[in-house]
């Protein structure tokens, strides 16, 4: 699929929302109030906010107020990228919680004595704190597909908050709003298939890939072949969106190319004389439940499920990017003092490049990863692996992020799940989002069924990361 019919596949899930929304509304529909300009001027911003007033005083009843909602939302999606931001500041700012009546309440309960007195005032404190936009939010997610609406309406916020303080509060409680319902217990977990499944879910597979792009309808036919496996979560609401989805390769021996692994010519095996079962993609369908975590209740469930179907299953593992190391790298690199080669490497690099400025050594590598030449270069290549293996392993196991967490996104995903660094892969991934992430390497984690408890534990208690040898021993050459 290419990108342009990639955005026809948006327009249309836009068009159906619309078009549902414009149903509920029915009577109530205003059509004038819904051609809203899609910068929406101030004029029709008055507009709008009378309908939302409207909305949280409940007049007409349960059925009037749903329509109100529906011509909301039905505006909202007719918006563009100025309107949404002026529509959604609306909400945090003028439907945002009274803080004078925040601190009269917290000034009442501190003064009353009497303990009836002080229940009562706690429950005027609660219902103070929480922000009249909460209502609104919940009679959107009342209409038809309103979930799939929250969550779209959360990905545009997720965008515009950004230097937008303002915006912030109103992300948070549409995050904990998505939260409680994408409780992990609520979402069903099913086989995606080319033969089942529709041509719809098929077609949202395709546009949701975020690992290794889908090139064409006989690329996604290769990946749902009968060695192979693919799951995702589904909410009850939104029954046809998938939320995350794991793609399974059913092989033999650990797989270390994902050119190899997605080759169509590539003949298929018996499934059941395989054993191991290699995660090659984890995506994340939904941008607005960003933050909101289930892909480890996802692998653990797949795993469970393929050790039922396959009794030969011995090994799970990935075959991962390492989605940020390469920019750390550069980084680095910009830095003259940092040594990125020691004396022997540094000589044998040199003797591949010309360089005729006599530039240093740091500033020759940045030109040399600015395109993706090198590669194809065996002498050049074969001078830059065992450094970029060892800087790659520094990277995964000394450089951490926030609270101590793994810097690299990937590896926190999965060490947090319970997952060891087991080895790294020369040229893994050459295509160029592989070159251009991490120099074209890649790298397995290995999930060992019996010690992924306590692999979760050790890196999320002690911020100790579980590494194989094969691994450890690049980073003490």
């Amino acid at each position: 699929m290419n990108i342009q019919s990639k955005d026809s596949f948006i327009d249309r899930t836009l068009r159906n929302l619309k078009q549902s929304w414009q149903a509920v509304a029915g009577g109530k529909y205003n059509a004038s109030a819904a051609s809203a300009r899609p910068g929406l001027p101030d004029e029709d911003l008055k507009e709008i906010r009378r309908q939302m007033l409207a909305c949280l005083q409940g007049k007409g009843g349960e059925v009037s107020a749903r329509a109100r909602a529906a011509t909301l939302g039905h505006i909202y999606l007719a918006l563009n990228f100025e309107g949404k931001k002026r529509f959604l500041n609306l909400l945090a700012v003028d439907l945002d919680v009274d803080h004078l009546i925040i601190n009269q309440s917290i000034e009442d309960y501190r003064k009353a004595v009497d303990i009836n007195a002080r229940t009562k005032l706690l429950t005027k404190l609660r219902q103070s704190l929480e922000a009249p936009r909460l209502r609104l939010l919940t009679q959107f997610n009342e209409s038809p597909e309103g979930v799939k609406f929250l969550v779209n309406m959360r990905a545009d916020l997720i965008s515009l908050s950004s230097g937008h303080s303002d915006l912030l509060a109103l992300e948070e409680d549409l995050k904990s709003l998505l939260t409680s319902w994408f409780d992990v217990g609520f979402l069903e977990l099913k086989r995606i298939t080319w033969n089942v499944s529709s041509a719809a879910l098929l077609e949202k597979l395709i546009a949701y890939e975020a690992v290794h792009t889908i090139e064409s309808w006989d690329d996604l036919k290769n990946r749902l072949e009968s060695d192979r496996r693919c799951f995702a979560y589904f909410h009850p609401r939104m029954p046809e969106e998938p939320l995350i989805f794991v793609e399974v390769a059913l092989v033999n021996g650990m797989a270390k190319n994902v050119q190899s692994l997605l080759n169509q010519s590539a003949p298929v095996i018996d499934p059941n004389i395989a054993n191991t079962a290699i995660f090659y993609s984890i995506s994340n369908a939904q941008k607005g439940l960003a933050g909101i975590s289930f892909g480890h209740f996802l692998i653990k469930r797949v795993v469970s499920q393929l050790t039922r179907e396959f009794s030969g299953l011995k090994m799970f593992a990935t075959l991962s990017p390492i989605p940020g190391f390469l920019k750390w790298l550069q980084k680095k690199l910009a830095n003259p003092k940092f040594s990125a080669l020691n004396l022997d490497e540094t000589e044998k690099v040199k003797a591949c490049v010309t360089n005729p400025a006599n530039i240093p050594l740091n500033k020759l590598l940045l030109k040399v990863f600015q395109d993706h030449s090198w590669i194809e270069d065996k002498k050049l290549s074969g001078s830059l692996r065992e450094p970029l293996l060892r800087l790659s392993a520094h990277y995964l196991i000394n450089e951490k992020g926030l609270n101590g967490r793994a810097l690299d996104p990937v590896a926190h995903f999965h060490l947090s799940n319970g997952a060891i660094m087991e080895s790294l892969n020369w040229m893994g991934d050459v295509s160029p989002n592989g070159l251009k992430q991490s120099a074209g390497i890649m790298i397995n984690y290995l999930y060992d069924l019996e010690s992924i408890e306590d692999n979760h534990e050790i890196y999320t208690g002690e911020k100790k990361i579980i590494v194989s040898p094969n691994i450890k021993n690049l980073v003490k050459v």
